[in-house]
């Protein structure tokens, strides 16, 4: 996103300098980690706990943990998908 659009939004005037500057953050979180603040918001636990929850389980296929989440914790299969991804990803090593 641009200054310009950000003022535009607000239906300000950028100040001196700053007509379009990009304001992206180089440590913006990207990937199945994206999801995590919405995760931990909809579903009232957080990340660690979800992925302490994965690893107990006995081994599986990635969509049988994406399975699981979804049958018994209501889970989005987006918010799934991210948790179970990132999680198998990180046990790789």
């Amino acid at each position: 996103m641009k200054w310009h659009r950000v003022f535009a939004a607000c239906q300000l005037d950028p100040p001196a300098g700053f007509s379009s500057v990009a304001i992206m953050s180089e440590d913006k979180v990207k990937g199945p980690a994206s999801y995590f603040p919405s995760i931990e918001a909809k579903y009232g636990r957080p990340i660690a706990e979800w992925k302490a929850m994965l690893r107990s389980r006995p081994p599986a296929k990635h969509m049988e943990y994406v399975a699981w989440l979804k049958q018994e914790h209501g889970m989005g299969h987006g918010h799934a998908n991210a948790l179970v991804a990132h999680t198998l990803d990180e046990d790789k090593g």
